[in-house]
C-alpha cells in the first residue's frame, strides 16, 4: 500500500507544470512587517530564538502502511507569546517538509509549489530528506487558528496537515490579572513576635473580610515575619487560614 502511495505522490508532482526551479525565501505570511533582526512578522507569528524557547516539541513525519502521510502529533495548542522549538524528524521513505502558516497562506504556497519546482528556505519551515532531522523555532505572537503542513505536491492531499490553536490569554496573564484585582490594605506594624509567628498591625478596612479599621494580631509565615519590623508601613492582604487571620501577601 505504501508503494502505491509513493507512486501516487510522485505522479502528482510529475503531472504539474514546472515553470521554474529554485529556492523560495522571504516568508509565507500575509501583511508582513519587518521586526527585530531582519525577521518578518508572518500570519502565524514571528521567528523565535533559542534563548527565548519556552517549550520543545518533537515532531515526526512519515508515511503509513494504510496509504497516508502524517505528522505526529496531529495538532498543537499554544498560548500567545510562547516560543516553541519544533524538533522535526523525517521517519518516512521520501522527502517531507514542515511549514507553519495560516490555512490561506499554506493554500497559496501549495499552489505555487504545484506550478514550480521550488524549495522553501524560510524560518517557519524545514525540508528534510528521509532519516534527517531539523528544527523550527517559532514565536506565536498572535492568537488564532493556524496550520502546519507539508506543501510538497501530493503530500498535503495525503494527510500532511494539522491545526495549531493559539489562545488569547495565557495562564500567566490570568495570574497577573488576578493579582491586580487583589485588594491590599494599608497598615503599620506595631509589634513583631517572630517566635510565635505573630504580628500586630494597625490597619485600615479589610475589604475582602468586611472588617473595619482596627489594630489586630495576625499570623504570618517565617519568611514574611523576617521582612517585618516595628513601625514599618505596609500594604497587605489578610485571609483566614486554618481558622486564623493570616497575612498572605505583603508589599
Amino acid at each position: 500500500m505504501k508503494n502505491i502511495l509513493l507512486t501516487t505522490a510522485m505522479a502528482f508532482a510529475m503531472t504539474t507544470p514546472a515553470f521554474a526551479a529554485g529556492t523560495h525565501s522571504g516568508g509565507h505570511g500575509h501583511d508582513e512587517a519587518e521586526v527585530g533582526h531582519g525577521h518578518a512578522e508572518m500570519a502565524a507569528g514571528t521567528p523565535g530564538n533559542a534563548e527565548g524557547v519556552t517549550r520543545t516539541i518533537d515532531v515526526t513525519m512519515r508515511e503509513t502502511d494504510e496509504g497516508a502521510m502524517i505528522f505526529e502529533p496531529a495538532s498543537f495548542e499554544f498560548e500567545r507569546g510562547e516560543t516553541i522549538r519544533f524538533n522535526v524528524r523525517n521517519m518516512g521513505e521520501i522527502e517531507h517538509e514542515f511549514v507553519i502558516d495560516d490555512v490561506e497562506g499554506n493554500a497559496k504556497h501549495k499552489e505555487m509549489m504545484a506550478a514550480m519546482d521550488m524549495e522553501h528556505d524560510d524560518p517557519n519551515s524545514v525540508r528534510l530528506d528521509e532519516g534527517k532531522s531539523g528544527e523550527v523555532i517559532w514565536t506565536f505572537s498572535k492568537a488564532g487558528t493556524f496550520e502546519f503542513a507539508c506543501l510538497i505536491p501530493g503530500h498535503y492531499e495525503s494527510g500532511m496537515h494539522g491545526p495549531i490553536t493559539v489562545s488569547e490569554t495565557s495562564a500567566q496573564e490570568e495570574v497577573i490579572q488576578a493579582q491586580a484585582e487583589i485588594e491590599y490594605t494599608q497598615g503599620t506594624i506595631k509589634k513583631v513576635d517572630a517566635d510565635g509567628g505573630k504580628v500586630t498591625i494597625s490597619h485600615g478596612p479589610l475589604v475582602n473580610l468586611d472588617m473595619p479599621s482596627m489594630t489586630m494580631v495576625f499570623r504570618a509565615n517565617p519568611e514574611m515575619i523576617a521582612r517585618m519590623s516595628e513601625g514599618q508601613d505596609i500594604e497587605f492582604v489578610a485571609e483566614p487560614v486554618k481558622g486564623k487571620l493570616t497575612v498572605t501577601q505583603m508589599r
